[in-house]
């Protein structure tokens, strides 16, 4: 049983969006929602699965039209078909975020032709994270790594953004981590990329505010789900004395995403906004 991060873990994990294969919960998507975002584009990539299909759930549910993104096109299908069924707007594109920067490009190009020529919103969700030792880091991890979790969300970013600022409305939101805080064996990469994505997003902040684009990052901090099932010790261990007692799920983070892409969060910019149970604020090894 690996006892990671405590130490090297038995698992690999590649995709952050198949970190959280939990589905959204029904409620979520009938009874709770305010319709805050209706009238609004998103984009969310990584959203085939996880905390990524938990964020384009709720966001429809929010009123948006959701443009689902990423590599597996039946999984993308099924997150849209479901939110149709629930009377949400939704559509796939296919998406390959280690793709050169110009392939990057056509694809915001491609998204934003979908969306009937807008995007309001953008999510950086999808992120890789080569949960190996530095000796075993190999130069295809490291190369995915830093494609997908820090040049993609830049390429996207600098395609979108000028929409948004000329139409002076916009939220980009990331998707980052706890470990972006915290120095932790065995993913050194991962929570350096974290790191640095959040930086970004704080200077995205301080370039487009005041032209009327909000920026903020949501960290995640332990999150129970099937993908590390054989690892229930370990999430149980580090999340038994939070103060939440428990670990987090994908609709936690959702619907830290929908609040802060409503204008219920119109004065927040440049923040960073732990949703990890008080794992940063309160955790010791």
């Amino acid at each position: 049983m690996s006892s990671w991060p405590f130490s090297e873990p038995s698992w690999s994990y590649r995709d952050q969006a198949a970190l959280a294969l939990v589905p959204c919960p029904d409620p979520v998507l009938a009874g709770h929602m305010t319709q805050t975002l209706t009238g609004r584009t998103a984009l969310v990539t990584g959203s085939t699965s996880g905390i990524g299909a938990a964020t384009a759930h709720r966001l429809a549910a929010e009123g948006a039209r959701v443009v689902v993104t990423g590599r597996d096109t039946a999984r993308g299908d099924a997150v849209v078909t479901r939110i149709r069924d629930r009377g949400g707007d939704a559509l796939f594109i296919a998406s390959d975020l280690t793709a050169a920067p110009d392939t990057l490009r056509d694809f915001a190009r491609d998204a934003t032709d979908a969306a009937e020529g807008t995007i309001d919103l953008l999510v950086h969700n999808a992120a890789v994270c080569p949960a190996v030792n530095t000796l075993a880091l190999t130069d295809a991890d490291l190369e995915e790594t830093l494609s997908v979790n820090i040049r993609a969300p830049h390429v996207l970013t600098a395609a979108l953004a000028p929409m948004m600022t000329a139409q002076r409305r916009g939220v980009i939101i990331v998707v980052g981590s706890w470990m972006a805080e915290v120095g932790h064996a065995y993913v050194g990469l991962y929570s350096a990329s974290k790191a640095a994505q959040a930086q970004l997003a704080r200077s995205w902040a301080a370039e487009f505010g005041q032209h009327g684009v909000r920026v903020n990052t949501v960290a995640p901090g332990a999150t129970r789900t099937p993908i590390n099932d054989d690892s229930d010790d370990v999430v149980r261990r580090i999340t038994q004395n939070l103060p939440a007692g428990r670990p987090g799920t994908p609709d936690d983070i959702a619907s830290a995403v929908a609040w802060l892409a409503s204008d219920q969060a119109a004065y927040v910019h440049g923040a960073t906004i732990a949703v990890d149970g008080g794992i940063t604020a309160t955790r010791a090894d």
